[in-house]
């Protein structure tokens, strides 16, 4: 037998969809099928019935309730399926045949409106990628070569309509991803694209390459925005690679949501230089959004985000993953920063504005693609109520020039917008229209005529009932209604006999009867068509007011942007008059000038006024330090402190410290810690010299180099030599500004041959057995790392502890130079030198030619023993 009508309708659209799993409406219920069927009974906990489709064998079909149906699909888009909404687009009452059916919309992890997909805090990007043909990194200035090209981005979050065309090489793909966060990434087949393996939880789709094309995309950009040239838009005839990725990407997201796009704005540039690329090891190391252990806790983001706004929260995510080059802009930001520190009431008299603005930005962009409810746009008109208050206090605090200023130059309130929605809505509309009243009365003449109807039908169902009992004589007779039978007249059983002839007997109850007469029917035919014709005309009036606030997305989407900025803003001089934190002096000299600066997160989890403060000057003639001292003593708490001062000053922000003179950096590079990456088959010596070659091949002289334990993880000469050899290089070739902490103070002899180089330490005192850390940095090398010591304190067994003493002892002593061929073992036994021992690189062990001299007696030697025993000094000589 062949399919029924429905389930080749169903086939039918399935198969333009085969990457999604379809939701099917049918009535009261999306249903599923076959394989999605059975996905989602697995994924979702659902029953997995079957349905017979006209043949020999059953369908697998499963279902959701179309009101309950929002949760079901953020769990399947958590879990990164695609769901496609399959509606039925006609009314089953006038529909000939099978009711038509349309995909509405396809919801993927990329592409979400729903506020149960998205985190207010952070964008939703999704990310086409377009490569550009391979270069090697000669061409490009790079300091080796190996393969590199360029790539051009294309990101758009569709529940706010931002769109970004960015600029970048393959080697600087993973800082822009970071920093965009895509949920879903398109790419062209087959493409060579090297994903960063941070982004792995990030949906991939392929495309033909040919959707990538440059001329298809400026065909789509003029279409998307009705230009006729893209000049219009800041776009240039370089930006070749992000044209084709954004032809890409529009022609993905019309298929996803045939209803069109319109909240999309008009696309920001990006182009190499202004903005600081951060890689995953610097982000990851100084804890920036994300901490070490997951979540925000204790990131930098956890103590400067107290924004009022989700726009403001997402910008404040923005700035702290894009810190900014340019020195005027940064001034720009620190400027209008100081304003809000040096003005109590203008700061407060913002913060209190702001708290009462929603989040317009995404409020916009559904009621530009048709989406908000009653209630949500009544907070959007609330927000823009809200804004004459945000401009007073803006006025107080602008200065002619500044950023403030400039904001207020182009200040617009949207204030009839807000009139009109908050005139037109009800001061607390239902989440959907029919619920309750949703257009305020006084609005619409004919709505209320029909209310009217509709009210005053209460008032005569009284006097109907009054009249009723007067003319039957039955006092306890009722006028009620219900949902099955519509109005009624109820009689009790002891008053049956008193009924009229007239009254038609509709439902018999255990205490009497329920009748109809055709008086009343006709009055519930007049109150039922009021009570539809009021539905009818509020969804008029409502979509009519969605769609006028909807033309206003790219004026709304402008207003959004001002309060964002301005939120942070405050927030930044909030923070920093509450955290005691200082303007800092940006410059375009070299040096690096701290002083008593603090780590802003471990501040603020210990006790006001713990933390040790300390000083720090790296200039070109002193632009590497050399740090050592004991474990727990600081050094990886001082690096990230010096990492997190540059990069806060460099977003905008005022520091932790009582001074600071920092010269603009271009990158920054912290390399804390240890990690492996099993995932990619690395130990954590290969990451470890995996991330030191990033930093010598892209750090320049502009840049800040912050490095913990380099060499660590193998053999102690292995690790000192290439400890030392980095250290050189960053001196010798690439002259940047570098904090490098070690346990080998090997290295600290450095500072004898490289004039540049100081040595610091993170000073402690010991009393007794005892040790104390001090945390606080002096000139000069550690000589010991307190190693045992820690251990005790970890909690180690005693005789642990005592055994380490003692072969500590044995090592020094050795390490001082053996007194003859024999010496004692870390064991216990009796060793004696052989010719073939390590040749020392830095002066630990002796060297085995003075070894050999220190043991010979020249008193007790012939001159022909003499010559035979150089013979063998100069042959061993040469074999070391």
């Amino acid at each position: 037998m062949s399919p029924t009508p429905l389930m080749q309708q169903y086939r039918e659209i399935k198969g333009r969809h085969q990457n999604a799993i379809l939701f099917f409406r049918m009535g009261e219920f999306y249903e599923m099928f076959y394989d999605d069927a059975e996905t989602a009974s697995r994924v979702l906990g659902l029953t997995l019935t079957a349905r017979n489709n006209g043949g020999a064998a059953d369908v697998p079909l499963a279902g959701v309730p179309v009101k309950a149906a929002g949760d079901y699909v953020r769990r399947l888009v958590q879990r990164g399926f695609r769901v496609a909404i399959c509606e039925q687009v006609e009314d089953p009452k006038s529909a000939k045949g099978i009711v038509r059916r349309e995909v509405v919309e396809t919801i993927t992890p990329g592409v979400a409106f729903s506020d149960d997909l998205l985190d207010g805090a952070r964008n939703n990007f999704i990310c086409a990628i377009q490569p550009g043909s391979a270069k090697r990194r000669g061409e490009s200035g790079a300091k080796e070569a190996g393969a590199d090209f360029d790539v051009g981005v294309a990101a758009a979050d569709v529940s706010t309509g931002e769109v970004r065309l960015i600029l970048t090489t393959a080697s600087e793909l993973d800082p822009l991803l970071a920093r965009l966060s895509p949920r879903e990434i398109l790419l062209p087949v087959a493409s060579l694209v090297p994903l960063p393996a941070s982004r792995s939880d990030a949906l991939v789709t392929e495309r033909e390459a040919w959707e990538f094309d440059e001329p298809l995309g400026r065909e789509d950009l003029a279409r998307q925005y009705g230009v006729l040239s893209l000049d219009g838009l800041g776009i240039e005839s370089t930006d070749v690679l992000a044209v084709g990725a954004a032809g890409a990407l529009f022609r993905y997201l019309r298929e996803l949501q045939p209803g069109g796009l319109p909240q999309l704005a008009r696309p920001l540039i990006e182009r190499p230089g202004g903005i600081m690329p951060l890689d995953e090891m610097t982000r990851r190391n100084l804890e920036l959004v994300e901490s070490l252990r997951g979540g925000v806790e204790g990131t930098l983001l956890s103590v400067l985000d107290r924004t009022g706004t989700p726009m403001g929260a997402r910008l404040l995510r923005q700035w702290l993953l894009a810190p900014i080059t340019e020195r005027a802009a940064i001034d720009a930001r620190l400027d209008a920063v100081a304003t809000f520190a040096g003005d109590i009431v203008a700061r407060e008299s913002m913060r209190a504005a702001i708290d009462d603005v929603r989040d317009v930005e995404r409020l916009a962009a559904k009621a530009a693609s048709g989406r908000s409810t009653p209630r949500e746009l009544r907070a959007l008109g609330d927000s823009l109520c809200a804004l004459p208050a945000v401009a007073q206090a803006l006025h107080r605090a602008a200065s002619p020039g500044g950023r403030l200023s400039h904001i207020l130059a182009v200040w617009d309130d949207a204030a009839e917008l807000a009139s009109q929605i908050c005139s037109a809505l009800v001061e607390c509309p239902p989440i959907a229209v029919g619920d309750d009243a949703t257009i305020a009365l006084g609005v619409d003449p004919d709505l209320d005529a029909l209310r009217e109807l509709r009210d005053g039908g209460r008032d005569a169902i009284a006097r109907i009932q009054a009249d009723e009992r007067t003319s039957t004589g039955i006092s306890s007779l009722k006028v009620g209604f219900n949902k099955v039978f519509g109005y009624y007249i109820e009689v009790t059983n002891a008053n049956r006999h008193l009924v009229p002839p007239e009254y038609q007997r509709r439902q018999t109850i255990t205490s009497g009867e329920r009748y109809v007469t055709a008086a009343l029917k006709e009055f519930e035919e007049k109150v039922l068509s009021a009570a539809e014709s009021i539905a009818t005309r509020e969804r008029e009036l409502f979509e009519s007011l969605r769609a006028a606030a909807g033309r206003e997305v790219a004026r709304l989407q402008t207003i959004s942007r001002m309060i964002a900025e301005l939120d942070v803003l405050s927030t930044l001089a909030e923070v920093a008059v509450r955290e005691g934190y200082v303007r800092p002096t940006m410059t375009s000299d070299f040096d690096l000038d701290i002083t008593a600066g603090r780590h802003p997160v471990v501040e603020r989890m210990m006790p006001r006024d713990k933390f040790i403060p300390n000083d720090l000057l790296l200039s070109a003639d002193a632009r590497m330090i050399i740090l050592t001292g004991p474990n727990m003593a600081g050094k990886s708490t001082v690096l990230r402190q010096i990492g997190l001062i540059a990069l806060m000053a460099q977003v905008g922000s005022w520091i932790p410290a009582s001074a600071a003179r920092i010269g603009v950096v271009d990158r920054i590079f912290t390399r804390v810690g240890a990690s492996d990456n099993l995932v990619r088959g690395q130990s954590t010596f290969m990451v470890e010299m995996s991330e030191t070659s990033a930093i010598l091949h892209s750090a320049t002289s502009r840049s800040l180099v912050l490095l913990d334990e380099i060499g660590r993880g193998t053999a102690t000469y292995d690790g000192v030599s290439i400890a030392w050899a980095v250290t050189e290089h960053l001196h010798e070739h690439v002259g940047c500004k570098t904090v490098f902490a070690t346990h080998y103070h090997e290295l600290t002899q450095l500072s004898n041959e490289l004039s540049a180089l100081c040595n610091y330490n993170v000073a402690v005192r010991e009393v007794g057995d005892q040790i104390l850390f001090l945390h606080r940095l002096q000139p000069g090398g550690a000589d010991r790392s307190y190693g045992i010591e820690v251990g005790r304190l970890a909690g180690l067994p005693a005789a642990v502890i005592a055994r380490a003493r003692e072969i500590l002892a044995v090592l020094e002593a050795e390490h001082l130079g053996a007194r003859s061929a024999e010496r004692e073992t870390p064991s216990g036994g009796r060793a004696t030198a052989s010719a073939t021992d390590q040749l020392a690189l830095f002066g630990g062990h002796l060297n085995p030619v003075v070894q050999r001299l220190a043991a010979i007696d020249v008193n007790a030697i012939t001159p022909l023993q003499a010559l035979s025993m150089l013979a063998g000094l100069v042959d061993l000589a040469r074999q070391a």
